[in-house]
């Protein structure tokens, strides 16, 4: 019989609080998919390609793993106390009925090593099946496709993910269990009314807001304006700012509140009481609520950075070439590479193979003034001040000896990319510079520029400046970056260079080749091949690599955080509420004698419940929008910068979908307060 009282009782705690069950399925599987990275199919790629990387990544998978548990702790602990607090009822009648106070502890154990036993059951099947899902998607955002995709099963990663989570369950709920087992029976029988706290006058309520909305307003300034990265103490700073400006923010809300209860019609029902649970919840809460509201914060710019800056990593880098081999041993002749591809039997595997050919200017040793453009500067200075003009300035002005490259091979691999080729007389040049250098901004001040034909020197000799700015890899995996090259026609280029230049061979695959499987199986089968062969060679895979990297550092910490934290704060506040709920019921069953339906009621909880998570959500969403760009204008090179504008709608988006995520975790606790008030309905015997 005792056991059919565990078992029943665990089931009815489930369905009674299915929302905290839901939250912690959740978080066992957002425990599990954090600590079996390693394992994916994406990370064992990434292990060879950028290995120190990766490494870096999984030493601190931990720190955030225990991060998670210690923060998970303290709402299990919280959220089962309000569980508990609800039952103090039944405990009690137990005890009056003779259970001893020893069985009463170890069945409250029980209950709760049931109910995460049954949790682990349904998260980590789950959990696998999610983690393989969000394998394959990462993949495919890097244009990877299905690639002889594995199912990678972590036994470490169980083990890990059931004993941390079985460790915090137990020991919130081995202290609660003691605390509620120790309890006088009276105390458990009867309700214990929550103090009243003193009020202040209004006005000094209403001087807390204009001093929350004054710090919030500094350190967002800060943020978006840089300021607070350009040291610790800065940034130190800014995050004081916020946090004193949102516990001032909700410590004085309550005078807003207090305006809408006098500002209302009073002839809606039950609008004052409404609105005075709201004030009585706030003026106790007003802490939680802002802590809350500063996790939900972190979850939002998490989120929404996260995805921005993975999906521009996955999109930005051009893709054109697949190998590039290096010929310094045989100097400008690449027939030595092409004949052992051709023995080998691998250059029909290439649709294009192409030599690229870049040099130094060998016609002068002064290279202090081998190339000077006088002009294109003058044109510079005369723009806007701004930060890419000043770093285009700085850069240009010391680039007197440049890297130059023949058109005729440049146009070979414009071809390749299918892009038109460009077309110089023989005395003008065109400016080449790699993507890091040429940002957004950057490359439309130069194209500006060069419309005019600014005239330059190359060692004495006049050129003119013209066309636009050339951009597109020289090489595979950017072994090559240049923040100012000249593209020079053929004569040209060979008179500066006296013939004395470096020669790649850059190779595409056939597509005809390759149809069958994905870019990183081709390549990877290519490379086995090439291997053998002795050629020294670079291949997509670097660059490849490196963009995965990005893309999984950025997706999966920072939506791991995101889940992390919103668990948290949503848990917190719908426990917090039903928690006033349940304490408000003598109130809620006056008004049933009163003549309230159930109706009303539900129609007056859902009102209160909107504004106790409204409070928090909509001030964390405009604030993440702040956020959010803060973040990126931080963390982001400068070449990512370009994408600024781009990325932020793309937060933006991120973050709508969140608040569309807690309007349904608001309609589920609406759902809950639903149930609970229809059990008021029912008349009780009062003991």
């Amino acid at each position: 019989m005792f056991f059919n009282l565990i078992a029943r009782n665990s089931k009815k705690n489930r369905k009674e609080n299915g929302l905290f069950f839901s939250s912690l399925i959740v978080s066992i599987v957002a425990f599990y998919i954090i600590l079996s990275i390693s394992h994916q199919d994406v990370m064992v790629f990434l292990a060879q390609m950028e290995s120190d990387a990766v490494n870096k990544l999984m030493s601190i998978i931990p720190v955030f793993y225990g991060f998670a548990l210690f923060i998970l702790f303290f709402l299990i602990y919280y959220a089962s106390k309000f569980q508990l607090a609800r039952r103090k009822h039944e405990f009690g009648v137990y005890l009056m009925l003779g259970m001893r106070r020893s069985r009463l502890f170890a069945m409250l154990l029980a209950e709760d090593f049931r109910n995460s036993v049954i949790s682990l059951i349904i998260g980590l099947p789950s959990a696998l099946l999610l983690s393989e899902l969000v394998s394959l998607i990462t993949a495919r955002l890097v244009g990877l496709g299905i690639i002889g995709h594995q199912l990678s099963f972590s036994l470490s990663a169980v083990w890990w993910t059931s004993m941390g989570f079985l460790f915090i369950k137990f020991t919130a709920f081995l202290i609660l269990s003691g605390k509620i087992s120790r309890q006088e029976i009276g105390s458990l029988l009867v309700e214990t009314p929550e103090g009243i706290k003193k009020e202040m006058p209004s006005f000094i309520y209403a001087a807390s807001i204009l001093i929350g909305i004054s710090c919030l307003t500094i350190a967002y300034a800060d943020a978006i304006q840089g300021e607070s990265w350009s040291s610790i103490w800065q940034m130190a700073r800014t995050v004081a700012l916020g946090i004193f400006g949102t516990f001032s923010l909700f410590w004085g809300i309550r005078f807003l509140i207090g305006v809408a209860v006098r500002s209302g019609k009073q002839d809606r029902q039950l609008h004052v009481f409404n609105f005075r649970q709201i004030q009585e919840n706030v003026i106790h809460r007003s802490g939680t609520l802002a802590i809350c509201s500063i996790l939900i914060l972190a979850a939002l710019c998490c989120f929404g950075a996260g995805v921005a800056i993975s999906r521009f990593y996955g999109e930005s880098e051009q893709h054109v070439l697949d190998y590039t081999f290096d010929n310094n041993e045989n100097g400008k002749d690449t027939a030595a590479i092409r004949q052992i591809l051709e023995d080998h039997q691998l250059d029909s595997r290439f649709s294009h193979l192409f030599d690229m050919k870049t040099g130094y200017i060998r016609t002068t040793e002064d290279t202090g003034h081998a190339f000077q453009m006088e002009p294109l500067l003058a044109a510079l200075r005369d723009m806007p001040p701004s930060q890419d003009r000043h770093v285009l300035l700085y850069n240009f002005e010391h680039e007197t000896f440049p890297h130059i490259m023949s058109l005729s091979s440049y146009n070979q691999l414009l071809n390749a990319a299918n892009m038109p080729g460009l077309t110089l007389e023989p005395d003008e040049a065109a400016i080449y510079m790699d993507h890091e250098s040429a940002t957004y901004e950057r490359k439309k001040m130069l194209d500006s520029i060069l419309q005019a034909r600014p005239e330059a020197w190359l060692d004495g000799k006049t050129i003119h400046l013209t066309g636009t700015v050339q951009t597109t890899n020289l090489v595979t995996d950017r072994s090559i970056t240049l923040s100012l090259a000249l593209i020079l026609p053929d004569k040209m280029f060979e008179y500066y260079t006296q013939g004395e230049y470096d020669v790649y061979l850059n190779g595409i695959l056939a597509k005809d080749k390759a149809e069958d499987t994905s870019l990183l199986s081709a390549i990877s089968e290519m490379n086995k091949k090439l291997n053998k062969t002795g050629l020294s060679y670079e291949s997509y895979l670097q660059n490849m690599g490196r963009q995965l990297f990005y893309m999984v550092a950025a997706s999966y910490i920072t939506i791991y955080l995101s889940i992390i934290f919103l668990i948290i704060s949503n848990t917190i506040i719908g426990v917090q509420f039903l928690m006033s709920q349940q304490k408000s019921i003598h109130r809620y069953r006056t008004l049933i004698r009163l003549g309230a339906t159930y109706t009303i009621l539900c129609r007056s909880a859902r009102k209160q419940i909107n504004w106790y998570f409204g409070l928090p959500v909509v001030i964390a969403a405009f604030s993440s929008l702040f956020g959010v760009r803060s973040l990126l204008s931080g963390i982001l090179s400068s070449r990512a910068k370009s994408s600024l504008s781009e990325m932020t709608i793309v937060s933006a988006a991120m973050i709508l979908a969140l608040c569309v995520i807690e309007y349904i975790y608001i309609t589920a606790v609406k759902r809950s307060s639903d149930r609970y008030l229809l059990k008021l309905m029912v008349p009780e015997r009062e003991e």
